[in-house]
């Protein structure tokens, strides 16, 4: 069985985004060579997730206006955590949204459904952070 490891960094220069990482995620496993295992993408911090679902701005909008309702950001004295920082809120939307995605990859190419798509989501941005690709087969 072979293993192949890569880190994918970003730097998003907004608070929130979401990012189609799908291509990035694609050339590893180009580079791997596997054409039969399993592919792992995590987010590497606790304010950032990695998720699968549709590349439709609608939707992430609908994404965005949801989460901030569920753990608003302001105003920041509304978390303990808070205390110095004033991110609490991107840590209550990591949990929600996931941190890793585990993909089957079959014959070279990610096992996806018609509209299935791997995304970073940031919550905490402004700063450089890094998402793991980790892939096992043969």
């Amino acid at each position: 069985m072979k293993s192949y490891r890569k880190e994918l960094f970003f730097n998003v220069p907004t608070r929130r985004a979401f990012i189609n990482i799908t291509p990035q995620v694609e050339e590893c496993l180009r580079e791997s060579g596997i054409k039969e295992g399993l592919i792992l993408v995590n987010a590497m911090h606790i304010t950032a997730s990695v998720f699968i679902n549709d590349d439709e701005s609608g939707l992430h909008q609908d994404y965005d206006v949801w989460l901030e309702k569920l753990a608003p950001h302001e105003p920041v004295s509304q978390y303990r955590h808070n205390v110095g920082e004033d991110n609490a809120d991107a840590h209550m939307k990591r949990q929600v949204m996931g941190r890793e995605v585990v993909v089957a990859v079959t014959d070279g190419r990610l096992d996806f459904g018609t509209w299935e798509r791997i995304f970073y989501g940031e919550f905490d941005g402004r700063r450089k952070k890094r998402v793991l690709v980790k892939i096992i087969g043969e």
